[in-house]
């Protein structure tokens, strides 16, 4: 315990404060001045939960690896931005987190979402189990878009948030998609699909009413993740201030990537330097209590976050983003469509109403996210991956 205490101290020296510069500082959406307000970016930042390296966890598949040190950083990175969402989602964009001061149930219902043991929605232990789906073995390194495949199928046994996970493939956002996803809770299929509002369905150990109430609403929270390859060894500079826009707008949820085989959790920007929170810090696993109160602490990150120039951005990232409403999402498609007027900004994704027909017949260039398409879609999209040389054409 000593040791993590020391480590902790050592750390808090290393981080830089926050430069004094009249550029705005945007975290997640919210727009703040370093003279006014440092105290409310620290708040903000702490707020986030903070997902690192942790060691002593009960190991993952019974006989496997009992820490992730070395591997699990994008899939510390994936629950960091899928937390954010279910902050958004039972919390709300406004909630903080304050030292010592005690939580809500819904807090610890998200955090209990997350700890390291095999029966928790979102652990490593289950993205780590998921992910041999998805062809990549317990221990082996994950690229942005794996996470996100992973995230999507482990969400929908989360019936307490009953999201829809959209991962929009090829560089493509189908806004026919995403409304046939959101809406599709209440066109009931079938008995089983949608069971009747007096059944009496425990949610997950969860109140019974949010869900009857979610059954009844008419859109499903959408966390919309889209992999990109924004350049093919650096990121081509042409996409920056569309990147750094998404970060002003309110339903951002930051951004996974880093640098190769090295990944962050990005969740805003001042200047030309990307603010990230960074997962590799081992720290023992916390025991999960029987009571609602967890330790906490080590769940939230105490001291200035990091910072690194855009331009140092590996190419291969995956931008998220939370529309709690329809209403939300016909916001965010507005800005989208005004971003493509924004001089010297290059889209990064299209933006369309339905799916064009040069997508259904899919070439190296065009893939969906067929399962058969594992492989291909890991060379496409993630950085790690050495196949992925374009030597000369």
């Amino acid at each position: 315990l000593f040791l993590a205490t020391l480590t902790y101290d050592t750390l808090r020296f290393e981080y830089e404060d926050f430069p004094e510069t009249k550029e705005p500082v945007w975290i997640l959406g919210r727009k703040y001045s370093v003279f006014t307000e440092k105290e409310e970016i620290l708040l903000d930042v702490t707020s986030r939960f903070w997902f690192t390296y942790r060691k002593n966890f009960p190991a993952i598949g019974g006989t496997g690896p009992t820490s992730d040190t070395g591997w699990g950083c994008m899939l510390r990175c994936g629950q960091m931005i899928f937390a954010q969402a279910l902050v958004c989602r039972h919390l709300g964009r406004d909630w903080r987190w304050i030292k010592g001061k005690r939580q809500m149930d819904n807090y610890f219902n998200v955090l209990n979402a997350f700890i390291d043991k095999k029966d928790s929605y979102y652990s490593i232990h289950q993205i780590a189990q998921m992910g041999v789906g998805e062809g990549k073995s317990i221990g082996q390194w994950y690229g942005p878009n794996t996470v996100a495949q992973v995230l999507k199928k482990l969400a929908t046994f989360d019936t307490w948030s009953s999201l829809a996970v959209h991962i929009a493939m090829d560089n493509t956002v189908v806004m026919e998609e995403i409304r046939r996803l959101c809406q599709s809770n209440f066109s009931c299929a079938g008995a089983a699909a949608c069971p009747s509002v007096e059944s009496d369905v425990l949610y997950n150990g969860y109140p019974e009413e949010a869900g009857v109430r979610d059954r009844l609403s008419l859109w499903k929270p959408l966390v919309l993740l889209i992999p990109l390859r924004l350049g093919l060894t650096e990121i081509n500079e042409a996409y920056i201030e569309t990147l750094k826009h998404c970060f002003m707008m309110p339903q951002s949820l930051g951004v996974i990537g880093g640098k190769p085989n090295s990944a962050h959790y990005f969740i805003g920007y001042v200047g030309e330097e990307l603010i990230y929170l960074d997962p590799h810090t081992t720290q023992p696993a916390v025991e999960p209590s029987d009571s609602s109160c967890l330790p906490d602490e080590s769940f939230h990150c105490q001291h200035p976050p990091c910072r690194m120039s855009i331009a140092e951005l590996d190419p291969s990232i995956a931008v998220g983003f939370f529309c709690n409403t329809e209403e939300d999402f016909n916001d965010w498609c507005q800005q989208i469509k005004k971003l493509s007027l924004v001089k010297g900004a290059l889209p990064m994704f299209e933006l369309v109403e339905r799916q064009p027909s040069h997508l259904s017949n899919p070439d190296i260039l065009n893939l969906t996210p067929d399962s058969s398409d594992a492989d291909r879609l890991e060379r496409f999209f993630d950085s790690e991956d050495e196949d992925f040389e374009i030597l000369s054409l």
